[in-house]
This record gives structure tokens, sequence and C-alpha cells, in this order.
């Protein structure tokens, strides 16, 4: 019985060194598809960011230059109608008038 009882304690020793490094091997992949789905994940968002963002940026430039945000142009030249010229209105306060300069006269 001694032979057999050192037998099965070996058997069972290696028996639970097997499951051990095969505990150990599941947790070291396990470990790696999420490093590699993480990885994956920053890829996707950072993309998606980028064209959410470049969608933005376009958005804007096209509101700006051809939407209507557009600034209006300019005319280049009045236009101008034929009729009666314009009377200025009077502004409230008189205009001073002239007074004439004080002639000399030769004494006499």
């Amino acid at each position: 019985m001694a032979a057999g009882g050192r037998g099965s304690a070996k058997e069972r020793a290696e028996r639970e060194a097997r499951e051990r490094a095969r505990r150990y091997e599941a947790r070291v992949q396990l470990h790696e598809q999420q490093r590699r789905r993480r990885r994956r994940d920053n890829v996707v968002a950072t993309i998606a960011a980028a064209l959410i963002v470049g969608a933005a940026v376009g958005g804007q430039a096209l509101f700006y230059g051809v939407g209507p945000g557009a600034v209006a142009p300019s005319p280049t030249a009045p236009v101008t109608t034929p009729g009666p010229t314009a009377i200025p209105a009077p502004t409230g306060t008189p205009a001073p008038a002239e007074t004439p300069a004080p002639t000399e006269t030769p004494a006499g």
C-alpha cells in the first residue's frame, strides 16, 4: 500500500500541476484577447471621432462659405434712380449769419 499511496499522490500532484498550467495558459490567452480588443476599440473610436470632427468642420465651412451664413457680396456701383433731388432737412439750429467787415473811413 505504501507504494500505491506514493504513486497516487505523485499522480495527483502531476494532475494538479497540469490543471494549474492549463488555467494559467487560459488566463494568458484571455489577457491577450482583451489587449487586442481594447486596441481595436481605441482605433475605431479614434477614426469615428476624426470623422465626426471633420464633418463638423466641413459643415461649418459650407454654411459660412455658400449657405445662409455666407456674407452677401457688396455692389460695385451704387444704384441711382432718376427723380427729384432731395432737399436737406433743417438741422434745428440756424447757421450763423456773416456780418460784413467794417470799412474804414478816412478821418477828416
